[in-house]
């Protein structure tokens, strides 16, 4: 990996670990939990992802390497503490927040992948898990439906997000273009399906069909 796109990753992995570290204490402020709880809330959704992706991938965890990561999120999560109080509609901020940073960790999980070696399905896997597994630990903890148990698109939007970057690599484009296309793609789809209300097809359960005899049932 070349140093700019190395600094680059670094650099999308800190603002995206901040926003999602926002939307972690804004989440801690609707619960209404104390600043340590603030801090946890922030510290654990905005590395959360990126910490299962580097484990895999077999990497230094990139907050490891950066610690400064951490901190930035520490305080992120403490300035909202102090400021949620002023945002009328916070669930609103947390929807927005959330796709931007997802959007963004899409295309740095693909990245990282492809520069540790990974193929392209595997680099999309990356980018998916990177994107969601924090959200994931956010909900779970502030026990709000989780953003793979909602019909929403969110999943989906990350992986169109990660297929877009890892197939223009693929295709011999830059990676600095690779990346703001993913990210373009799975922001917008995101900020569409909140704003149209798209979901995916759900499963309808309907009645089974009638098992055929099989010569075996007991007469009376």
């Amino acid at each position: 990996m070349d140093l700019p796109i190395a600094q680059l990753l670094v650099a999308l992995d800190v603002v995206a670990a901040v926003s999602f570290a926002a939307t972690g204490a804004l989440v801690a402020s609707r619960k209404e939990l104390d600043i340590l709880g603030f801090v946890w809330f922030g510290v654990i959704t905005g590395v959360g992802g990126g910490t299962l992706r580097d484990l895999l991938l077999g990497l230094p965890v990139f907050w490891v390497e950066e610690p400064a990561t951490v901190l930035v999120c520490l305080a992120t999560a403490i300035a909202v503490h102090f400021t949620a109080h002023l945002i009328e509609y916070r669930y609103r901020y947390i929807l927005w927040l959330d796709a931007f940073g997802m959007a963004l960790v899409s295309v740095v999980g693909t990245l990282k992948a492809l520069d540790a070696g990974a193929g392209v399905t595997v680099a999309i896997a990356m980018g998916v898990i990177t994107a969601n597994v924090g959200g994931i630990i956010r909900d779970t903890l502030g026990q709000e439906p989780s953003v793979i148990l909602r019909r929403e698109i969110y999943v989906a939007a990350s992986m169109l997000g990660a297929a877009a970057c890892a197939a223009l690599v693929v295709a011999g484009a830059g990676r600095e273009a690779a990346a703001l296309a993913g990210f373009i793609a799975a922001f917008a789809l995101r900020m569409l399906a909140l704003w149209r209300g798209w979901s995916l097809p759900a499963y309808r359960s309907r009645p089974g069909r009638k098992n055929p005899p099989t010569g075996f049932e007991t007469k009376p």
